[in-house]
């Protein structure tokens, strides 16, 4: 049955007084020991979302409330998304790779290797409107085997990567970070804002016609690590951080914050009005249906 919490919106700014929801927060699921990557499936009205330590992803209807296994083993999976086609998009710690699942149900290896070098282990990928996927490669599945299988890194860092829609070629397109993990694009599609989770920041990026990255900047900095990030169609950055959804002006202010009872993974919007918040924490799946509306794919239109 789910359970009911009171919502508790922080006004930082007045710009973030007029963003308001249901009074309460639903507790849609409980029971898995880190939830990450959720995914809204519109076609189908469900979400799926990675039980990393569990080595599973779990699926929540819509039209019902049941949840049920999507799949296990997942390959320690974490982050989530879909690409053009509908197709999933998965980081898999366990493989250390980048996979899609076909609609037949077939497995496709995006990426495991950067020249010729695994990956540590990836975290969390976008999709741009043009086919190409670009992901961040912090170490968490290899630190140990808790989220993966402990191992040596072979590659001398943890980068950002994009994969070519036409040649299947990874190139990295950042080198500097410490622990990158959540990115998102602009509406635009012309910057893209990664989360380095160690430094505590948020950086942006000016996307280039080549697909190369320049101008990197800080964009937002906090006291705890950031995770996960999404957009609104308004532009606001809404990111996963502590024990809370911080949400960012597009001039890097933070405006409010989203309480919840537990540490924040990750969030998507979704719903038939991409209206409803899903947030993973923790132990448990939350929904909040919300007057914002989450952005919609270049691809998609408006």
């Amino acid at each position: 049955m789910t359970e009911k919490i009171p919502t508790e919106f922080e006004v930082l700014d007045e710009r973030f007084a007029r963003i308001g929801g249901d009074d309460w927060i639903e507790r849609l699921h409980t029971g898995t020991r880190w939830a990450e990557g959720p995914v809204y499936f519109a076609a189908g009205r469900f979400l799926v979302w990675s039980d990393i330590p569990n080595e599973r992803m779990l699926r929540w209807d819509e039209t019902t409330g049941a949840v049920g296994l999507f799949r296990q083993p997942s390959g320690y999976s974490n982050g989530n998304t879909l690409d053009r086609e509908g197709r999933l998009i998965t980081c898999e710690h366990g493989g250390r790779r980048v996979t899609r699942t076909e609609h037949d149900g077939g497995i496709t290896v995006v990426a495991d290797r950067w020249e010729g070098r695994r990956f540590n282990s990836p975290n969390d990928a976008v999709v741009r409107s043009d086919g190409s996927i670009w992901f961040t490669d912090p170490p968490y599945g290899i630190l140990s085997d808790y989220e993966g299988w402990a191992a040596e890194p072979e590659i001398d860092g943890c980068h950002v990567y994009r994969v070519d829609p036409v040649t299947g070629q990874v190139v990295r397109v950042a080198d500097d970070f410490e622990r990158p993990n959540g990115l998102a694009f602009s509406l635009d599609e012309r910057r893209l804002y990664v989360a380095d989770t160690a430094a505590k920041h948020i950086r942006v990026f000016d996307v280039l016609d080549d697909g190369t990255l320049a101008a990197g900047r800080v964009f937002a900095e906090g006291t705890d690590g950031f995770d996960g990030l999404r957009l609104d169609d308004t532009g606001r950055v809404w990111a996963a951080a502590g024990r809370a959804v911080l949400c960012y002006d597009p001039d890097g202010t933070l405006i409010g914050r989203l309480k919840l009872p537990e540490p924040v993974a990750n969030l998507v919007f979704g719903g038939q009005k991409r209206n409803r918040m899903f947030i993973t924490a923790a132990s448990s799946l939350y929904s909040l249906m919300t007057n914002v509306t989450g952005a919609r794919p270049v691809w998609a239109g408006r």
